[in-house]
């Protein structure tokens, strides 16, 4: 029998927090923190991070638009899974995760983790507030402890894993979302705090009011990091969104375990 899980390593791209706090809820139930990758920090050298073979990886990124962001899979791809047990967890704003749970699983594996389990839940959405609004929220707290300790309970019983079907499709469905690049106000300071924690470096340092539409990945960062409530998308084309996924985010979805 396989020890307990001592060890827990969070691999997380998380630009407004909502993956995040999930993955921080299942990671307290699996086993001991040791430490984060932080797949957001455009300053890391992502090819020199690694898991060992005695850790676990929680591997968490949101769905966009029922795919993972293709900025997230790249970095992932260049961390060393050295043969490390996995769980992948994606995250969506209560719409559908679709195809981002099997393609988060394929980049972990190609990766060299070894994806043992997959977890898919709910947190507030990242552009339509309404939908999901305040999740993960107390339920999803005791669901998410439950998923934690049934992993816990299935890595220590399980020596070997065969490999793990997940729902989704390959190929994946087509990478397509509607742009958002978020807007400077007048109440812009140029403290360029935006441009210091946005993953893409889609900001520019020297001029903050300016963003690079080419690298703007819709992720929301920088409207949820200003502290003057300085940065926003264009607020019709929220409502648009808003008006074409009511109907899918109209029933309250729960957090998925797959083993």
């Amino acid at each position: 029998m396989r020890k307990a899980v001592e060890r827990v390593v969070r691999v997380v791209f998380s630009p407004t927090g909502g993956t995040n706090s999930v993955a921080n809820l299942l990671s307290v139930q699996i086993g001991e923190y040791d430490r984060q990758i932080d797949l957001t920090d455009a300053k890391l050298d992502f090819s020199r991070e690694q898991v060992t073979p005695s850790e676990v990886a929680v591997i968490a990124a949101p769905s966009y638009g029922g795919r993972i962001p293709r900025l997230a899979a790249q970095r992932l791809a260049q961390v060393r899974g050295n043969g490390a047990r996995a769980v992948v967890v994606s995250v969506y704003g209560n719409r559908d995760y679709e195809d981002s749970l099997v393609e988060l699983q394929d980049v972990a594996q190609a990766a060299g983790f070894r994806v043992a389990a997959g977890v898919a839940a709910v947190a507030e959405h990242s552009i339509v507030h309404q939908y999901a609004s305040g999740r993960p929220d107390e339920r999803d707290v005791q669901r998410l402890s439950e998923i934690g300790n049934h992993v816990a309970q299935f890595l220590r019983e399980e020596p070997c894993f065969q490999e793990l079907t997940l729902p989704g499709n390959r190929p994946y469905k087509k990478d397509f979302r509607m742009s958002l690049v978020p807007q400077a106000t007048s109440a812009c300071t140029g403290c360029g705090i935006c441009a210091d924690h946005c993953p893409a470096q889609a900001v520019n340092h020297e001029n903050p009011r300016s963003t690079d539409k080419s690298k703007c990945i819709s992720c929301m960062r920088c409207v949820s990091i200003c502290p003057h409530r300085a940065r926003r998308p264009n607020r019709f084309v929220v409502w648009l969104a808003g008006l074409m996924i009511k109907s899918a985010c109209s029933k309250r979805k729960e957090p998925e375990l797959f083993l």
